[in-house]
């Protein structure tokens, strides 16, 4: 009953258009019912000698014209008006088709729309859990399968009424035993159907969740394509897809078996059904019990009477399908969407954050950050250094509101984080990841992505603070060159510096770093910093990288070890003190020594 709600609540808007094919299909019924009416007239009152039983409105026209002896020598009224019907039933199953067709791509649409929007909104933590693939064939696959349910099957319902309401009170007017013997099969394929409907309702869950598992090895291994490459692990990847792929084929070969053994054993019921109508009414009509007539109107019923209820199979079949697909919609839609998204104030931010004694975890068993605190002014560089695991990563993610910290107070010029508006505040802090996500577009639209009405002179600016523009101005079409799927035709280094340009042309008063230098060089790392402390004067910027190069300038370094600050201060303060700071400082520091002492000795060979 839930589902079907849900499936009513999709319709919304388009109700009237659904109510216009019943109410076509119900027309073009009516004119598919008469038709064998005017045969039975045809062939028992005026080719025979029965009464002509029709309507007297009807009666008084003919005898207008001539009466029964006209229509004898005009038998081509007859197949004109047969003729009609089949017209009358035509226009009204194209009406029928077109607005169910117009409506269940409407509401097809609404659902995407609501669906894509929804996903919008929802928290940071459930899309790092939830798996691309299976979100896409909910978007796509299973909205599909409600759209198709509706645009044909659903009205398609209204029709099976109609045909076994008006089939069986013209039957049953005629002749009441002919009319039992009609449907004495009918209740035994209704009960078939029903417990097929069950069957493969069930079947069509598992299959539809195969399916979506399949698609997310396909989407995993088109993203990581390179990795592939890079590892030689072409052949990993076929088998594991193969067995998604030899996984999905089964489960569908059951779901199609089960379709098979119902339209055969269905097919059966129902051809005993019309050879019982056969073997009686001809005995009957031998026996003058019934006219040759009516024998053709029981016969021509009965088909419209049991395939009907045989479709009735296809019809539960894709509504169980349809139901499937809309809990598998409605589980997304019933997620609750981030929490106070557009709530809090919207202060104008000078940079200035303090956190006070800070703890955070994921779940009971993750302590990530604790007892965390330091203060940093406005305009100030603080950089980050830590073990992979030590909390780096959360603590900005704390600054940026994706997720809420347990104890202790983060403030931002002196306003508590939570009572800051998220929206707001996330548009007022730029963050550039260490793995920066392009889109699919040119370099020119990537970096000026972030911000509407951006001129040209900008993105230049913002391309030479990130030490790109010369390298795009290399590219045959420049800023106009498409970089492909996640930025695939540029390299590590190129795509960090495409996303820094993007970060800084927004302005913001705080800017985060995550490791997002990595992969360039020693003398761009310290160009691009350059160029930012010069043109971001009075901007907050968290670092954080392994890089001692990079840290050593900025105005406070803090060492994280499992979630605790254990170290902070300046380059020459902490290079001074035991501990982590030093340890990677000597290290990185002789690994230099090493590579200059070498270089210095291959040169003095090359000119011995």
């Amino acid at each position: 009953m839930k589902k079907m709600k849900l499936l009513l609540k999709f319709m919304k808007g388009n109700r009237l258009l659904y109510l216009g094919s019943i109410l076509a299909v119900g027309l073009a019924t009516s004119f598919e019912i008469m038709i064998p009416l005017v045969l039975k007239v045809t062939i028992d009152s005026i080719i025979g000698n029965k009464p002509i039983e029709i309507p007297n409105w009807i009666s008084d026209f003919i005898e207008i014209d001539g009466g029964k002896s006209f229509l004898v020598q005009n038998l081509w009224i007859c197949g004109g008006a047969i003729v009609a019907l089949t017209i009358g039933n035509g226009i009204f199953l194209y009406l029928k088709g077109k607005w169910s067709a117009s409506a269940a791509e409407s509401m097809a649409k609404n659902i995407r729309e609501r669906l894509y929007d929804h996903l919008q909104h929802l928290s940071y933590d459930y899309h790092i859990r939830a798996e691309t693939g299976d979100l896409i064939q909910r978007c796509t696959s299973d909205v599909e399968t409600i759209r198709r349910f509706l645009a044909v099957q659903f009205v398609e319902i209204g029709k099976v009424i109609f045909m076994l309401s008006l089939s069986l009170w013209i039957m049953s007017s005629l002749h009441v035993t002919m009319t039992l013997i009609s449907v004495s099969l009918i209740p035994v394929i209704f009960i078939f159907t029903l417990v097929f409907f069950f069957k493969v309702k069930a079947a069509f869950k598992i299959s539809d969740e195969t399916e979506g598992r399949l698609s997310t090895v396909l989407q995993e291994n088109l993203s990581g394509v390179r990795v592939v490459r890079a590892f030689a692990r072409q052949e990993y990847e076929v088998n594991k897809f193969d067995i998604k792929n030899s996984e999905y084929r089964d489960v569908t070969y059951r779901l199609m078996r089960l379709l098979a053994m119902y339209w055969s054993s269905s097919d059966l019921l129902c051809l005993l059904q019309i050879g019982a109508v056969l073997t009686f009414g001809a005995y009957f009509a031998t026996q003058g019990v019934i006219t040759l007539g009516v024998l053709v109107v029981f016969v021509t019923y009965e088909r419209k009477l049991v395939f009907p209820i045989r479709q009735l199979g296809r019809i539960l079949n894709d509504f169980g399908k349809a139901l499937v697909a809309v809990e598998r919609i409605n589980e997304i839609l019933e997620i609750e969407l981030e929490d106070g998204i557009d709530e809090g104030i919207k202060p104008q931010i000078k940079g200035n954050i303090e956190f006070q004694n800070v703890n955070f975890q994921y779940d009971e068993n993750r302590q990530i950050l604790k007892n965390v605190s330091f203060k940093v002014k406005g305009g100030e560089t603080i950089a980050i250094l830590g073990a992979t695991g030590s909390g780096k990563t959360s603590l900005v993610n704390l600054l940026l509101r994706l997720y809420d910290y347990d104890q202790g107070q983060i403030l931002i010029d002196g306003i508590p984080l939570r009572n800051i508006n998220k929206k707001w505040l996330r548009q007022k802090i730029g963050i550039v990841l260490q793995e920066p996500f392009l889109y699919s577009k040119t370099l020119k639209d990537n970096i000026g992505i972030t911000e509407t009405n951006i001129s040209e002179s900008e993105i230049y600016e913002a391309s030479k603070i990130a030490s790109i523009h010369n390298v795009i101005l290399d590219f045959e079409d420049g800023y106009k060159t498409s970089v492909g799927e996640r930025g695939v035709t540029l390299s590590g280094g190129q795509k960090q510096r495409v996303a820094i340009a993007r970060t800084i042309i927004r302005n913001s008063p705080i800017l985060i770093f995550d490791d997002s230098l990595s992969a360039v060089d020693t003398e761009t790392d310290l160009a691009i910093r350059r160029a930012l402390k010069e043109r971001k004067k009075g901007v907050t910027t968290f670092i954080i990288s392994h890089r001692i190069t990079t840290l050593s300038e900025a105005d406070l370094i803090l060492v994280l070890e499992e979630g605790e600050i254990v170290q902070s201060g300046k380059h020459e303060e902490l290079i001074e003190q035991d501990g982590l700071y030093r340890r990677i400082w000597s290290i990185q520091n002789s690994l230099e020594e090493d590579l200059r002492e070498g270089v210095k000795a291959k040169v003095e060979r090359a000119l011995s």
